[in-house]
């Protein structure tokens, strides 16, 4: 799978999880104010990531991403996913 279709889904996730419009999942946007999350709806990211993508996340996972495109990163070079 491409890198942009596996972005496609992550977003399409996410768009339905938290109610937002995908334009505004910019690769530079910050993850944690453009979904306006909170410490519980990191568990709903979690769930997503892991449901979706067959990845266990570890919280300290999470302190490195700030930006859409690192969490990006984190779910293709982590996932099940192979980019051809």
């Amino acid at each position: 799978m491409q890198r942009e279709e596996i972005i496609e889904k992550i977003n399409g996730y996410l768009a339905d999880e938290f109610e937002i419009d995908p334009d505004k999942m910019r690769p530079e946007a910050n993850l944690r104010e453009t979904l306006d999350l909170d410490s519980l709806d990191y568990i709903d990211l979690v769930v997503v990531i892991e449901s979706n993508f067959q990845i266990k996340v570890k919280p300290e996972d999470f302190t490195n991403i700030v930006t859409f495109e690192n969490f990006y990163d984190y779910v293709i070079y982590n996932g099940k996913e192979e980019l051809v």
